[in-house]
């Protein structure tokens, strides 16, 4: 009986130490496996990373980003010229920052381009804002939309005002402009843009401006010219106000010419 009770104690122990064994070895592998990230995204992150993906771009350039405006006490400048300066929290370039914010609140992924295409010599301004698009689309980058801001150049009252006032506030008048791509004895560029389909578009905006803040849009203009617009069947021209108005009346134009081209781009008409 002793023996039997003996062996049973060996066998006893044996078990303790291969289930002793078998605890520390898991242990051990538990202790070094790498460890398993996992990020969670709560569903505002997942929304606003699918939107970044699935957002309408745009490009918005100034081909005349020296243009400015009629200086007030508070928006005085340095000019290069009459109505001209570098000063860029004073020209183009802060119409064009204004009018991305509004854009970017609206769902746009914006990219503006702020370079300096008018030195050395305005005349030849286009072909080095050209050579940007060119460069940009060669490298891959993609537009639903291509826009160059402007400022107009003052030729006399529009409905016998310079401006719209909403609310006590003026704000500039707006002109989207759309080249053709010939010359006036009807030859041209050899590659000219879509031209009625960047009409469709000018036309479809100055629509929902106007429908927006009533006779803040004069009629879309199209002229002989090409004004880089071969590059994209969805590249306007925008004249924001023009030299005699004040960039605070240029600056409050902007939230309408976002909201319409949020407008027209939701509506999905312009394919």
């Amino acid at each position: 009986m002793r023996g039997h009770g003996a062996g049973k104690g060996a066998a006893a122990f044996c078990a303790l130490a291969v289930f002793a064994c078998a605890v520390g070895w898991f242990r051990f592998q538990e202790a070094n496996r790498p460890l398993l990230e996992i990020e969670v995204l709560a569903p505002a992150q997942e929304e606003e990373q699918a939107a970044a993906v699935e957002r309408p771009r745009i490009l918005i350039y100034h081909t005349h980003t020296w243009e400015a405006y009629e200086m007030e006490e508070e928006a005085t400048y340095e000019p290069t010229e009459t109505w001209r300066t570098k000063d860029e929290t004073q020209n183009m370039v802060r119409v064009g920052e204004t009018l991305a914010e509004e854009l970017r609140q609206l769902g746009f992924d914006v990219v503006q381009d702020t370079t300096a295409f008018e030195p050395p010599n305005i005349s030849d301004a286009y072909n080095r804002s050209l050579k940007m698009i060119e460069s940009r689309l060669e490298a891959g980058e993609h537009y639903d939309y291509i826009l160059d801001v402007h400022r107009d150049a003052y030729s006399g009252l529009f409905n016998s005002a310079n401006g719209v006032t909403l609310g006590g506030e003026t704000m500039a008048y707006v002109m989207l402009l759309v080249g053709k791509g010939t010359g006036a004895t009807g030859s041209g560029f050899d590659e000219r843009p879509d031209w009625p389909q960047n009409l469709r578009l000018a036309q479809a905006v100055t629509d929902a401006m106007n429908a927006i803040v009533p006779g803040i849009s004069r009629e879309v203009k199209v002229k002989t010219g090409r004004f880089n617009q071969h590059v994209s069947p969805h590249a306007v021209l925008i004249e924001v106000g023009n030299n005699r108005n004040t960039l605070r009346e240029a600056l409050a134009a902007c939230p309408v010419i976002a909201q319409a081209i949020a407008d027209v781009h939701n509506a999905g008409e312009i394919p």
